[in-house]
């Protein structure tokens, strides 16, 4: 099943970013993928820190959002799941000026990657897995994993 991909909003985009603070260079090829927050109607927007391997709060409910950040340029459809299970989700260019900074895409900046969106579609707990491969030289491919309880 692919998934479907569109685009998001700027101010959301921008309240995602201005909470995170990351930065990044230039883009090819895959450089960085990463679980940046975690969202339920139980927690609201838990930030994952480097290197946590599970949530602090429980998610438990449904409509659980996972915020993967992918800097480099990966294939248009990454693999990502639960437990296993494909879960779907929306993409959106990310920005950088001329300092590093990520942004949204809508002023004039170079695009560096991507934010993904994945919603868990009524899956409750388990293990997400997300992986990407460069589209450029070496072809790397990328993955994170976050356990979400």
């Amino acid at each position: 099943m692919k998934k479907r991909l569109s685009i998001l909003s700027s101010g959301l985009m921008a309240l995602l970013l201005a909470a995170q603070g990351a930065s990044a260079a230039s883009a090819p090829p895959l450089t960085q993928v990463k679980v940046l927050k975690v969202e339920s109607p139980e927690c609201g927007f838990e930030n994952i820190d480097e290197g946590q391997t599970q949530t602090r709060c429980n998610h438990n409910g449904p409509n659980i959002r996972i915020y993967v950040l992918e800097v480099g340029y990966g294939r248009s459809q990454p693999h990502a799941t639960l437990d296993g299970f494909e879960v779907n989700g929306t993409r959106t260019p990310v920005c950088a000026y001329e300092n590093g900074n990520l942004t949204d895409c809508s002023q004039r900046t170079k695009i560096v990657g991507n934010v993904y969106i994945f919603s868990l579609a009524g899956k409750q707990e388990g293990t997400f897995t997300y992986s990407n491969t460069s589209i450029n030289a070496p072809r790397n491919t990328m993955s994170t994993q976050l356990y979400i309880k």
